[in-house]
């Protein structure tokens, strides 16, 4: 039987919520990835080109440090990973916890929060990220699904 982790990065909560509802409905362990200094909502300012996320997004290269690296990853055959959609993809602290640890052999699910855009080229933007996993793209989880939908998702995604 595979074993399944949620792992989520949260900057204001709502992607926090869902990932918690999507650990409960997919029998799946659950962990936060926080960066090792905390997102401010001046830093979070998407119409500031000088805070921290929008220069973050333009930087390629940017890789923000992890608070820490307790990730049993060796321990699970798939793990969903859930971020909030900023500049069209995912935070580059996603980048950093992907490249922290081995995935090879792994099943990767992406999900997503997001107040207008959609998952665009995220999942080929990750790719680099985790060779040797298969990544998929999975699915936008506005608004608050249902358990049961979460459930069914899951089940499809396995």
């Amino acid at each position: 039987m595979s074993k399944t982790l949620v792992a989520y990065f949260s900057a204001s909560g709502v992607t926090k919520r869902v990932a918690q509802n999507l650990a409960v409905a997919a029998e799946a362990d659950i962990y936060e990835i926080r960066p090792a200094v905390p997102y401010t909502s001046a830093d979070l300012n998407w119409m500031d080109k000088n805070s921290r996320s929008t220069i973050e997004s333009k930087d390629r290269s940017s890789r923000p440090e992890l608070a820490d690296k307790d990730a049993d990853i060796a321990a699970y055959d798939r793990v969903f990973v859930g971020f909030p959609i900023w500049w069209y993809t995912a935070p580059a602290i996603i980048k950093t916890f992907l490249e922290s640890y081995d995935f090879s052999g792994k099943t990767i699910v992406l999900f997503a929060t997001s107040g207008g855009s959609g998952l665009g080229n995220t999942a080929k933007d990750l790719e680099q990220s985790c060779l040797g996993a298969v990544i998929r793209e999975g699915k936008l989880l506005n608004g608050n699904p249902s358990r049961e939908a979460l459930k069914e998702w899951a089940a499809q995604m396995a």
